[in-house]
C-alpha cells in the first residue's frame, strides 16, 4: 500500500517551458493527476517533492487542486538545503514561496545553505527512503536532473518493493490526442 509517494521530473529549462501559460505544462499536471489519483483511491496520505522549479512545483499546483476534493492528501516540500530559491528569479522565488506557503510541511534536508553537490545525493536518498513510491517525469532517451532521484530509487527497487512509475513523453501525447479527438471538429466524415 502507497501511503507516501515521492515526485519528480524535469526543470521547466530542461524542457524548453519558460512561461507559465505554457500548454505542456497542462498536460504535465494532468498526466500526474491521473497517477495520483489512483494512488489517492488506495489511501495515499502524503506526497514529497524537493521544490525544484518546473514538474514539482506544477504537480504541487495541481496537488492543491485535489485537496479541495480529497483534503486528507497532505504535500511536503523537503528542500535539499536551506534557501534554495535565493538565486531564482522574481517570478520562480513568488512560485516557489507560494507552494512553501501552502505546503502542509516544510523543511531542509541538511538544514544549511548550498555547500556542494552531496547535498542534493542526500535529499535524493532521504526523498526515497521516506516514500513507498516514486512518480517521475522522464524519458530515458532525454537525459536530465530527474535521472539521480530515479537512479535512487532503482537502487532501493533492487532490494526490495518499491514502484517506480514514470510518465513519459509519449503519455502526454496521449493526452494531447486524447483531447484533439474528443474534440467534435477535429472528426472527418
Amino acid at each position: 500500500m502507497t501511503k507516501v509517494v515521492a515526485i519528480t521530473g524535469y526543470k521547466s529549462f530542461e524542457l524548453g517551458i519558460f512561461k507559465q501559460d505554457h500548454i505542456a505544462i497542462q498536460y504535465i499536471k494532468r498526466a500526474f493527476r491521473k497517477r495520483l489519483l489512483t494512488l489517492i483511491e488506495g489511501n495515499l496520505e502524503w506526497i514529497l517533492i524537493s521544490g525544484q522549479l518546473g514538474t514539482e512545483l506544477w504537480v504541487a499546483e495541481e496537488i492543491f487542486d485535489l485537496q479541495t476534493e480529497f483534503p486528507n492528501v497532505k504535500l511536503a516540500v523537503l528542500t535539499p538545503y536551506l534557501d534554495q530559491e535565493s538565486k531564482w528569479n522574481d517570478f520562480n522565488k513568488e512560485q516557489y514561496e507560494f507552494i512553501v506557503s501552502q505546503a502542509d510541511f516544510v523543511d531542509s534536508i541538511t538544514k544549511r545553505p548550498y555547500e556542494n553537490p552531496g547535498q542534493l545525493k542526500a535529499k535524493n536518498q532521504f526523498i526515497i527512503q521516506k516514500s513507498d513510491a516514486l512518480i517521475a517525469f522522464y524519458d530515458d532517451e532525454k537525459q536530465g536532473s530527474p535521472l539521480f532521484m530515479i537512479q535512487e530509487a532503482k537502487r532501493r527497487a533492487e532490494r526490495e518493493d518499491y514502484p517506480i512509475i514514470l510518465i513519459t513523453p509519449l503519455d502526454i501525447e496521449e493526452l494531447i490526442l486524447e483531447d484533439k479527438y474528443s474534440d467534435p471538429a477535429n472528426w472527418s466524415s
